[in-house]
């Protein structure tokens, strides 16, 4: 079967299952196809699938992060010792565990198409990764509480776990209380990693962007968060500063003293 195919059979799958869909077409344009095959499966609601979906999603997911190509921790060079600084797709990094910025809910972005990168990880991760945080927090029972951590399989991403956490929204002055929770986010990863006896973490830019955090402030407390966490339990847990626009970029560099 080819990529069109299983892109096309997998539309249909998710189109059928709901019966408000069920006479949308399916497009022609192959990027259309794609905005709409993502678009579902950002909406999807956790619930059971067949086997056959679930093969399905899975070749045809690992198949596009292959294409997108992906890059091994391996290849990489530190900055310092056991610390990287890596610009690219998070989704496309084989690691020990990588970090989604999450909402408090934990189920992932239903917002079709957002350009968030709690999105995007659930959607190349594929649908058993809504379902594994909907079973979670179920048994938690409540909203998870910003600066902590949840841990999860990776499904079809090349990084073998998934840490999710819940950054401060900033929203006006900046505060020590968010600096302190964005803090908690670092040292929360951290801590579960060294738990799981995970080798590597990946870190985003968590609550940039969307949750209003300072780029700058937010790099800062970041460095510093892991950087403290790393001298006081003697950890060893290499650790990746992932960042994807040039301005972060040039943040760390700074920071880290990066050529």
């Amino acid at each position: 079967m080819t990529q069109t195919e299983r892109r096309c059979a997998l539309i249909r799958a998710l189109l059928d299952e709901e019966p408000r869909y069920r006479s949308v077409p399916v497009p022609q344009a192959e990027e259309e196809q794609r905005l709409l095959l993502r678009a579902l499966l950002n909406v999807r609601e956790p619930k059971p699938a067949s086997a056959e979906m679930l093969e399905l999603q899975d070749a045809y997911l690992q198949e596009e992060t292959r294409r997108k190509g992906i890059t091994d921790l391996k290849e990489l060079t530190p900055v310092r010792k056991g610390i990287y600084l890596w610009q690219g797709d998070i989704t496309t990094l084989r690691c020990g565990a990588i970090v989604n910025a999450a909402n408090s809910a934990l189920l992932g972005c239903f917002h079709p198409n957002h350009g968030c990168i709690d999105n995007a990880i659930h959607t190349y991760a594929g649908m058993q990764l809504r379902a594994e945080c909907a079973q979670i927090m179920a048994q938690q029972g409540h909203e998870e509480e910003t600066g902590g951590a949840k841990l999860t399989r990776a499904y079809n991403l090349p990084c073998d776990y998934i840490l999710h956490t819940v950054g401060p929204i900033v929203r006006g002055r900046l505060t020590p209380q968010a600096h302190a929770q964005l803090a908690s986010c670092y040292r929360s990863c951290l801590s579960m990693a060294a738990e799981q006896s995970i080798a590597s973490v990946a870190f985003c830019c968590i609550s940039t962007g969307e949750f209003g955090f300072p780029n700058a402030p937010a790099a800062e407390t970041a460095v510093k968060a892991v950087e403290k966490f790393l001298a006081e339990t003697g950890g060893k847990t290499e650790v990746i500063f992932n960042v994807f626009k040039d301005k972060d970029l040039a943040i760390y560099r700074r920071l880290l003293g990066a050529a």
